[in-house]
């Protein structure tokens, strides 16, 4: 009798195993249905994917990349970084599957993206500062790894999804079922320009020690950490102190 037990106890959970492994993908990515456009919108052709591209073009050397969350339709987010940011351009690109974009996201392919997007932007404006929320935090972050730019916002970061993804499920071997891991500490090291974390006090995704642990992963004097108070992890973009510290007011921690 305790043999059968185990042996069902053991199937089952195999094949939440299994669920998780084939389906994980939906859990991560939140694909934004197609929205009348807030802005320009271009295309940016890739070699298995159309991507759509919101934008506020306009001539000069400075823009703003931004990488939206992992449902944010960027469209919306567009238009109010051009009133902050009135003498930049600005760009944001639909990832995989989300608004008018094709193709299916994973981090590889969105990683990929991001480089070409980069190198759209850069052909035509010479300082760029990389802007990205939660799940766009991480393609920010290891794009200014790589590439020369001019600031780096990091809006809800996270340490990488591995470490959300196992405590939503503390019982599940994340280590062995994860394919997608967004691990910005591995990154962080490499990051040499001024870099801003903006994190929300009661952010119940991605806790304090999180947002700490990857502070703690960049060279000393490169990146500092701001606060903002009475925000969680939806609503850290929705007072007036977010944009002060977008903005380079306040007091900042650095590392």
């Amino acid at each position: 009798m305790l043999w059968n037990v185990m042996a069902a106890a053991a199937a089952v959970y195999a094949a939440v195993c299994l669920f998780f492994f084939v389906f994980q993908r939906s859990f991560i990515y939140h694909p934004t249905p197609v929205m009348p456009d807030h802005d320009r919108a271009m295309r940016l052709e890739r070699p298995d994917a159309s991507l759509r591209i919101s934008c506020v073009p306009r001539t000069g050397p400075r823009a703003v990349l931004f990488f939206g969350g992992n449902a944010e339709d960027v469209a919306i987010t567009v238009p109010k970084l051009a009133e902050l940011f009135p003498d930049a351009a600005i760009y944001s690109g639909h990832y995989r599957g989300y608004s008018g974009s094709t193709g299916r996201p994973s981090e590889q392919a969105l990683r990929s993206d991001a480089r070409a997007v980069f190198a759209m932007v850069r052909n035509q404006h010479s300082e760029v500062l990389l802007m990205g929320r939660s799940l766009g935090s991480s393609l920010a972050i290891g794009l200014a790894a790589d590439e020369t730019v001019s600031r780096l916002v990091l809006i809800a970061p996270f340490a990488s999804i591995q470490r959300i993804a196992q405590r939503t499920a503390p019982f599940l071997p994340m280590g062995l079922l994860l394919a997608d891991r967004y691990d910005s500490c591995r990154f962080a090291a490499k990051v040499r320009c001024p870099t801003l974390l903006l994190a929300a006090s009661h952010d119940e995704i991605v806790p304090m020690v999180d947002t700490q642990q990857l502070l703690a992963a960049f060279t000393p004097g490169v990146a500092q950490l701001r606060v903002i108070p009475g925000t969680d992890h939806n609503t850290v973009a929705s007072v007036p102190e977010f944009y002060e510290a977008l903005l380079g007011r306040g007091v900042t921690q650095s590392r």
